[in-house]
């Protein structure tokens, strides 16, 4: 993985190298036009001299090239140096005359450079024109000095390759700055990241803000903000043990009580008796068990929420279900247990609605005393399902609704056999599949309606 040194150093040398590299050829171009404007300077001079030697005496052209004129060009380069002086007719008075015309007319005192391709190897040429004094009618003489452009291209290398240079050791430098600067800039990162690596396994301190630059304060703000919530949840979770460590260990001493009761009693009517006590803590403590277990799939199924795939299943078949299943129970406590829905089917996503379904009546059930009634309903609109449970029990008191939620907490007025864990099952769940949980009286302040709404999938 790219570091974010790194990264940073790539987004900030790399307009940096574009620009010496588009400076490079600029200064390329440059030094080409600085090395021709100079080399068409000396040819020009050197055909100036050339000219102001040539003379018309008795009715014929004189042309002397002093060696001043070819001098211009002494380089260790070994260049080739050509002339030709041409009369206005195009008769040749001097020099090479297979070196290249200009290609377009000279006027006097004028001048025209070109290059041309001479004897296998390109020249660079200056034309001058000079009219020449006793000349009939002052005729003009082309005088015309080529040389190859060895010079030329070492001259214009030397002044490029300097350019560059003095790019390069400046691109260097300031990636020498650069990186000096990414360093120190990343250093408060650096040392947050060492603070992290040398924190104790179970410190759930939050990180200080001292000596933090902006941009990491967002970072420790999310950090610190997940360290309070693991620390509330490993409080949870420590509570959570603790609590089930006790709720199990009450049935099982009793149940060991009775044991004990059982084999030091000499007759069978108290044996009897222990077994029947030893059979009720064993259900209690199997349904602590279940309950528990239950408890951790619906916070496992939280985790999940939102997956894609859930099963769609028949809530109205869910709750004809559970109602079957508490049957036998709701008859020994002569309960009217009923159902009322106007649908034969309400298709909801599964979401462990069973075991919420379950716990509501279950719940439901051990709270109402004999002879009472608990009703399950079923409604619908276009947004939400709603399903609700509604007993004539002793209901919950306005100011512990919220609390009931917790686990293992139990009202004052509450069955012996309770685990506490009914309604925070039932949260637990609702949370896992987006669904609201509501408490409220049946009936004048008396039992109690929990509603539950489920909303419908788009």
């Amino acid at each position: 993985m790219t570091s974010l040194r790194s990264q940073l150093l790539l987004w900030l040398l790399l307009p940096l190298g574009i620009f010496v590299a588009v400076s490079s050829w600029v200064t390329y171009r440059n030094a080409v036009d600085m090395a021709t404007a100079t080399h068409d300077r000396l040819l020009l001079g050197s055909a100036r001299i050339i000219a102001e030697q040539i003379r018309y005496d008795d009715g014929i052209f004189q042309v002397e090239v002093p060696p001043s004129a070819l001098e211009l060009f002494q380089s260790s380069a070994h260049d080739h140096v050509y002339y030709r002086v041409t009369a206005a007719n195009g008769t040749l008075l001097a020099g090479s005359d297979d070196l290249p015309l200009p290609p377009d007319k000279l006027s006097p005192e004028s001048s025209i450079f070109f290059t041309a391709s001479f004897r296998g190897e390109k020249v660079r040429i200056s034309a001058y024109g000079k009219s020449v004094i006793a000349a009939p009618d002052d005729e003009l003489v082309i005088v015309e000095v080529a040389q190859t452009l060895q010079a030329h291209k070492i001259f214009s290398d030397q002044i490029w390759e300097h350019a560059v240079l003095q790019h390069s050791l400046i691109l260097v430098f300031v990636a020498v700055l650069l990186g000096l600067g990414v360093r120190s800039a990343l250093a408060p990162a650096m040392q947050l990241r060492d603070h992290m690596q040398h924190r104790k396994p179970d410190s759930l301190e939050p990180l200080a803000k001292l000596n933090i630059p902006d941009e990491l304060v967002p970072i420790v703000d999310a950090v610190n903000h997940y360290v309070t919530r693991l620390d509330e949840h490993m409080a949870a979770h420590s509570r959570f043990i603790a609590n089930a460590s006790h709720q199990l260990r009450t049935p099982l001493t009793v149940l060991a009580t009775q044991v004990d009761y059982g084999l030091r009693s000499g007759d069978l009517q108290g044996k009897d008796a222990a077994l029947r006590g030893m059979d009720i803590s064993l259900q209690h403590g199997i349904r602590l068990v279940n309950q528990l277990l239950l408890l951790s799939s619906a916070e496992a199924a939280g985790d999940k929420r939102g997956g894609a795939g859930e099963e769609e299943i028949d809530l109205v078949a869910v709750v004809q279900q559970t109602l079957e299943e508490f049957a036998m129970f709701a008859q020994e406590k002569r309960i009217d247990l009923g159902f009322d829905c106007a649908y034969d089917s309400v298709t909801v996503g599964n979401g462990m609605l069973h075991e919420l379904v379950s716990n509501l009546v279950d719940n439901a059930l051990r709270y109402t005393p004999r002879g009472g009634i608990v009703t399950v309903s079923l409604a619908r609109n276009e947004a939400a399902i709603v399903l609700k449970v509604a007993d004539n029990g002793p209901g919950i008191p306005e100011q512990e609704r919220q609390r009931v939620f917790e686990r293992f907490y139990r009202l004052s007025s509450g069955q012996p056999d309770g685990t506490g864990l009914g309604l925070a099952i039932v949260a637990e769940i609702a949370a896992a599949i987006g669904a609201v949980v509501a408490l409220s009286s049946s009936d004048e302040q008396r039992g109690l309606t929990v509603t539950v709404t489920i909303p419908v999938r788009q």
